[in-house]
């Protein structure tokens, strides 16, 4: 459990300005009105509300909000009292406390009258103050991160309840990265199997692709540099759920998922985000259909950027986000930006929405009546990605923003799709590509012989229709289709002086997930699969290689030639992580990461801090980390997880045991590795492994180099 000087120094961060005392007080009293409450997992409850506190002063959250966080339990589940509250810390607290204590009370998952009557309530609390939903976001993300304690019936309750209320409130309140976390844990607890299929394919995937997305980065950044931009650029494979969902919407296998990593390009001023995006559509080619200026037109939680799709190094599809810094700090922080804070005070985002707009716009449907259609009002609100649209009977069918009347079409029967000639959106007819918006009525006009046009795949939006409108079209054209695939595949294999035998093609099929070498040859000929992804599985080594090495005795850049450096123990910064140094005399440089706690000591003394990065490329797989596990005490058990850390090809240095009991080990893990990515690797694959409970990174303060003052 963090302690509450830790604490207050996350705060001061952000904020050297906070109210010390008043966190203390806080924090002294929720935990003697915790005393002797235990969660699930045997640990002392107020464990919970601090790691709730610690969540938002990620978020750079005001202290009456972290003090909220410290007590938000304390009305419901102790003796403490409103009145207690008010008089030890104000008004303003206890009444974030009270909302709070009346959003954990209400059943949003209930039945759907109680549900309606209950979603007012949420956002009547919400109304009078957001940080009561910003309290409560957090709750319940540190409950879903150690749900593992609870019942399996609990669980599953509560994942879905998270699944659709929680984690889309977040999205419209403008938390993605909290959002994707959120769904994903809820994931975990609704469908293991398809979590850990997709992890397990995820990590074949790169050890025959190799390090895409450091590749991808440093492609955008040599392009960047040749124009004399400065911007940062992460990288990043998607998340588990956000896969599953994409594999589900568009009806496609894992194996013929396009754009599973996304990328951000953060920047100084708007003008440099149109120059970036010229500098992208220049050097690689635009995909059709995948370019939105959020810039231009902001989606209504007050989020900004460009967003468009290209087909990147090796032909595959990569997104790319351009934005500014004030852009970023908005996508990352949501509403909290109205209540963030920054160098002690109130940051004031020029492009934040006023989340109170919203709000307000849902009160006032209050009291309009029907409960049901509040409900339907506050989903389709939550769910701004969507679209609702009614059947001529008044049937909703759910699409994805953008669609047209052929998804809807397919969305109602394949059959009714596939006949469809024209169609009526609110009595009056519409072509085809028109894009539907939400409440509106559609009717679907169909005729017998119509069959669908190869012009529709363009239309359409939806996974469903675009595979049953390319099934149509490959038993139409199947035979011509063989016949070029069959070209298409000699003049490939023609190239690499390779022969495009029946036994290589049935081969590639197999790695494809298809049915045989025809299936192959049609979707070459269809150019749903290229020729030149059909050589690189066959053929990897012939596919080119960065080889960029980084010489391992010099990684870092801003250091002088006579200044030596090594890493710092108590953080284990490595390659992909923002760095400083902190010189000592006799010891030169010890590098740490820049979240490191051992860094506050130093604030007094900026004559020893040093500016540094690393060098960009592939680094030598010679950074230790400590691994902390959690696994089953069972045969074997430590055998395969050695194994898979092998896999990852990340050579364990040490191991050591730190605790023993009869169903379970805690163990350290030293692991060498080459970057973060890489870090990223080795904890995805354990974390899939059903007897891994949980896999954090062991930080130890008290391997911080000695203090002692530089002349």
């Amino acid at each position: 459990m963090i302690d509450v000087e830790d604490l207050i120094a996350l705060v001061r961060n952000y904020n050297p300005r906070t109210n010390a005392d008043l966190i203390r007080r806080a924090y002294a009293y929720g935990k003697q009105m915790h005393e002797g409450q235990f969660r699930k997992s045997g640990e002392p409850y107020f464990t919970h509300p601090v790691a709730v506190a610690a969540i938002l002063t990620e978020q750079r959250l005001d202290d009456a909000t972290i003090v909220t966080a410290l007590l938000h339990d304390t009305i419901e589940d102790t003796r403490s009292t409103y009145t207690e509250v008010a008089q030890f810390f104000g008004e303003d607290v206890a009444e974030l406390v009270d909302g709070v204590t009346k959003l954990t009370n209400l059943q949003l998952s209930s039945t759907q009258s109680q549900q309606a009557e209950n979603f007012r309530k949420l956002f009547m609390a919400m109304s009078k103050d957001l940080r009561v939903i910003l309290v409560k976001l957090a709750d319940r993300l540190h409950n879903m991160r150690t749900i593992k304690s609870m019942k399996p019936e609990k669980q599953a309750q509560k994942a879905r309840e998270t699944m659709e209320i929680f984690a889309p409130l977040a999205g419209r309140m403008g938390m993605q990265w909290m959002r994707e976390e959120l769904e994903d844990l809820a994931f975990r607890v609704l469908n293991p199997d398809a979590r850990n299929s997709i992890i397990r394919r995820f990590i074949t995937l790169q050890r025959e692709a190799g390090d895409v997305v450091h590749k991808i980065s440093a492609d955008l950044r040599l392009e960047l540099e040749r124009v004399q931009i400065e911007a940062d650029v992460y990288g990043r494979a998607k998340k588990p759920y956000s896969i599953w969902r994409k594999m589900q919407e568009k009806d496609l296998a894992f194996s013929r998922l396009s754009d599973i990593y996304g990328f951000r390009v953060i920047c100084g001023s708007v003008p440099d985000c149109y120059r970036i995006l010229g500098v992208i559509h220049q050097r690689w080619r635009a995909v059709p259909g995948r370019f939105k200026d959020y810039i231009s037109q902001p989606k209504t939680n007050g989020y900004r950027s460009i967003h468009t799709t290209v087909s990147g190094r090796d032909g595959k599809r990569v997104e790319v986000q351009i934005r500014t810094r004030d852009m970023h700090e908005v996508a990352e922080a949501g509403v909290a930006a109205h209540w963030s804070y920054k160098e002690g005070v109130r940051a004031v985002n020029p492009f934040a929405v006023d989340p109170a707009n919203w709000i307000s716009s849902i009160t006032e449907r209050f009291d309009e009546g029907d409960h049901n259609e509040f409900l339907e009002h506050v989903k389709m609100e939550m769910y701004s990605d969507q679209v609702f649209c009614f059947t001529p009977k008044g049937d909703v069918v759910q699409l994805p923003r953008g669609a047209t009347p052929l998804d809807y079409a397919y969305a109602i029967h394949t059959r009714i799709g596939n006949s469809c000639v024209s169609a009526k959106v609110d009595g009056i007819r519409v072509p085809l590509w028109t894009r539907l918006k939400n409440g509106q009525s559609v009717e679907i006009i169909t005729a017998e012989g119509q069959r669908p046009q190869s012009s529709w795949i363009d239309i359409v939006t939806t996974g469903r229709a675009k595979a049953a409108i390319r099934k149509s079209l490959r038993e139409e054209d199947r035979g011509r289709f063989v016949k070029l695939g069959q070209e298409l595949a000699r003049a490939a294999f023609d190239h690499i002086g390779k022969r495009s035998s029946d036994k290589a093609l049935r081969t590639a099929a197999k790695m494809l997930g298809l049915a045989d070498e025809m299936d192959l040859l049609a979707r070459l000929g269809s150019a749903e699969v290229t020729a030149r992804r059909v050589v690189e599985l066959l053929y990897p080594e012939l596919a080119l290689q960065r080889t960029d090495e980084v010489d391992a005795l010099r990684p870092v850049v801003g250091l002088s030639d006579d200044q030596s450096f090594r890493r710092a123990g108590c953080c284990q910064p490595v390659p992909g992580e923002r760095i400083v140094g902190i010189t000592y005399r006799g010891q030169g440089v010890v590098v740490h990461a820049i979240d490191c706690p051992a860094l506050e000591e130093f604030e007094e003394q900026p004559g020893r801090w040093v500016d540094l990065h690393w060098h960009s490329g592939r680094h030598a797989a010679v950074h230790t980390v400590s691994l902390e596990l959690t696994i089953s005490n069972a045969s074997g058990v430590l055998g395969r997880i050695c194994t898979v850390i092998g896999e990852q090809k990340a050579n364990i240095s040490d191991l050591r045991f730190t605790d023993r009991k009869p169903d379970y080990y805690r163990v350290i893990v030293d692991v060498d590795l080459r970057d973060v990515e890489h870090l990223h690797m080795v904890m995805t694959a354990l974390e899939a492994e059903t007897d891994v409970a949980q896999i954090l990174r062991h930080r130890d303060l008290s391997r911080k180099p000695a203090t002692r003052a530089q002349e």
